[in-house]
This record gives C-alpha cells, sequence and structure tokens, in this order.
C-alpha cells in the first residue's frame, strides 16, 4: 500500500482526547459539531436499533439544507470536481459505453450525470435509501439534459439488490457509501453483489481506512482496516484488491475493487 501519515491512519476519532486536540485546534467547528451530535441523537432514539432507517433521516435532514452538502460536497465547484474525479477513474479503468453500471448510493447524481452521459441508454442504474436524493438526482437530470439517456434511479430499503437481476452488471460502484456504514450493512451487500455482477465485472467501492482500532463517529463515519474488508468479500466467495492508484487522487478515502474468485 502507498505511505499516508501514520498520525492519520492511526488516529482513533472517537476518543475524548482526539476530540478535545480538535477542539482546540479548530474552535469553530465545535458548535457546528454539537448540533450535529444532537441532531443524531435525536435520530438515533427514533430509529433505534435501523441504522438504514437512521442515515435515511440523516440525509432528508441534509439535503434540506443543501443537496451537494448532503453528499459530502458543500460547494458546487468541490460537486463537479469530485464527480469528475470518480467518472475520470472509471474511464481509465476501461468504462465503455455498452457497460451496465450500478450505483449503490448514486445521491444527486454528483458522479452518475457524467456515466449516464457517457453509457448508451437504460444502462445505468441509481440506487439510494434517500428518497430525497433522488428527487434532486431527478433535478440533476434535466439540468444536464440526460432524459433520453433513460436511466434508472430507484429508492431502495436494504442492500438485498433483490429487485435486480442477476449476473446484469459489469460495472458495479459505491463513493462513501460504506464510509458511512456499519459492518452489517456492508456485509448484507457484499452477501448479495456476487448474485448481480456480470462474469468479468468489478465492483469499486470507497470506504475510510484506518491502520489503528476500527471506530465510529456519531454513527454516521466508520473506519475501517483493509484486511477487515478483503475479510469479509472472501467470505461470500469474492475476491478483494486495494487499489493503490486511487490514493494519488485528492480524496480522504481509499479504495478496494471487489470481482468475482
Amino acid at each position: 500500500m502507498p505511505q499516508t501519515p501514520a498520525s492519520r491512519l492511526s488516529t482513533n476519532r472517537s476518543k475524548l482526547v482526539h476530540k478535545a486536540r480538535y477542539a482546540l485546534r479548530h474552535p469553530g467547528r465545535v458548535l457546528p459539531y454539537l448540533r450535529r451530535a444532537g441532531r443524531d441523537a435525536l435520530l438515533r432514539a427514533r430509529h433505534r436499533g435501523n441504522h438504514v432507517g437512521y442515515y435515511r433521516a440523516v440525509m432528508a435532514s441534509d439535503t434540506a439544507r443543501s443537496p451537494d452538502a448532503a453528499v459530502g460536497t458543500p460547494s458546487y465547484t468541490r460537486w463537479l470536481a469530485l464527480g469528475q474525479m470518480q467518472f475520470d477513474y472509471l474511464v481509465e479503468h476501461g468504462l465503455q459505453p455498452r457497460d451496465r453500471m450500478l450505483e449503490i448510493g448514486c445521491g444527486n447524481l454528483r458522479a452518475g450525470w457524467r456515466f449516464i452521459q457517457h453509457l448508451e441508454p437504460g444502462h445505468y442504474y441509481g440506487i439510494d435509501i434517500s428518497p430525497d436524493i433522488l428527487i434532486e438526482a431527478k433535478k440533476t437530470l434535466v439540468r444536464y439534459g440526460l432524459q433520453e439517456k433513460m436511466p434508472y434511479l430507484t429508492p431502495v430499503e436494504d442492500l438485498t439488490l433483490d429487485f435486480l437481476p442477476d449476473a446484469w452488471f459489469t460495472v458495479v460502484h459505491a463513493h462513501s457509501v460504506f464510509s458511512h456504514s456499519p459492518l452489517e450493512v456492508i456485509d448484507e451487500c457484499l452477501s448479495n453483489l456476487g448474485r448481480v455482477l456480470a462474469p468479468g465485472g468489478f465492483f469499486d467501492f470507497t470506504y475510510d481506512r484506518t491502520e489503528g482500532a476500527e471506530h465510529q463517529v456519531l454513527r454516521e463515519d466508520f473506519y475501517y482496516r483493509t484486511e477487515t474488508l478483503v475479510r469479509l468479500a472472501e467470505k461470500h466467495g469474492l475476491a478483494a484488491r486495494f487499489m493503490d492508484d486511487w490514493e494519488r487522487l485528492p480524496h480522504g478515502q481509499s479504495k478496494l475493487r471487489v470481482t468475482h474468485r
């Protein structure tokens, strides 16, 4: 694996000591964090034991304030840049117009509108747990005049993928999805992914990598060791490899590529 600052990869952001030091360095972020913590505590109480329901409520709250910020890009300029980066990476890795693509957690089509533009009509399928962000996705389709590409946009309750056909998708993509998912949600996805993935196809997903203790912050941000996710894929008869070339790009997450073994 490429070298990343050891301090970042070993940091446990859930520890009180880290939070105190961070607050001292960034005092202006303390109040927004406390507001977020209060909101999340209320939403977790309403959706106890149901992470998908909880995070759907988080997305509804965030989307009401700013659809672009809800998918992790506080400005339209950054929204465009991050979508371009995802698109360019997959094209460099051979994404063809004939490919049939499933995007898990498509959001408001930050990268999706470029994929739709590139692919043949009907070859893009985007799913998301948030109906609110999918409404914004439809607005993105109109903004870029992509109606004739006939993409599919579908809200889902889970990641069982049970309504999708066998061995159909040649490319599956999930950006900043597993970074917000507990291990049981990732396990559910990987346990069903092999069925819908076409022979020779691949599934790329990003995650927040740690080389220290695995942890989470506010049940919104989850940090995993690479070997944990590789073993999870292997448990379901899949092979996963670390994508070194992704590390050179200006994004804080790492990427794994999953294929049939």
